[in-house]
């Protein structure tokens, strides 16, 4: 039987992408290269809008986020999509080679994009770190440190006697006895196998 929840144990960070005109929480983030100037790849969604504008951009930065990051950033970058809003307006940046950076995180990448990789769901996007900085030496957040606080972190709240579910990738919640078989997450487009039941509080 398949349990791809196994990918949870997977090392990785969570970082905010941004590029111009909006951005993204990824935790799919590689260094593939080393040198005065490594290659850095992280995956994104398809659907994802930050995908479009990065196909219309020549850079993107990765702010690192901590433990201690406020949930707001991960609220506003994960939970909205830059077609809708402007993430930047209520969340403090710095521009370095004119991409947002977040001020609440402990340091930044800043990449210029030199390849691409398309799969079924991802592009793979591989840049060359061009600035980078250390704001802070403080623990990083791991996917998997996300994962086992994201309601603590999110502050997850239910409507009172509604049977709620959540997506275990980035906290959307569905109202529902059960989910429909051909569900899928309307942010980050998976399937109902990776929806968790919430427990009334």
């Amino acid at each position: 039987m398949k349990n791809i929840n196994i990918t949870r144990k997977i090392t990785q960070g969570m970082y905010v992408l941004t590029t111009k005109g909006g951005g993204c929480i990824v935790d799919a983030v590689s260094q593939i290269s080393s040198g005065n100037s490594p290659l850095i790849s992280v995956s994104v969604m398809k659907n994802n809008n930050t995908n479009k504008l990065l196909r219309e951009n020549d850079k993107f930065a990765l702010s690192v986020l901590s433990k201690e990051v406020n949930p707001e950033i991960i609220k506003t970058f994960g939970f909205n999509s830059s077609r809708d809003i402007n993430k930047f307006e209520k969340i403090e940046t710095t521009q370095i080679e004119e991409i947002e950076i977040i001020k609440n995180s402990l340091g930044y990448m800043v990449c210029e994009i030199v390849d691409s990789v398309e799969n079924d769901t991802h592009t793979l996007f591989i840049g060359r770190i061009i600035e980078a900085d250390v704001f802070e030496e403080k623990e990083a957040m791991s996917y998997q440190y996300y994962q086992e606080h994201k309601e603590e972190l999110l502050k997850v709240t239910t409507e009172k006697g509604k049977t709620a579910w959540i997506c275990s990738i980035c906290g959307y919640i569905y109202y529902g006895e059960e989910l429909p078989e051909d569900f899928k997450c309307p942010l980050c487009g998976v399937g109902r196998e990776l929806f968790e039941k919430l427990k009334e509080k």
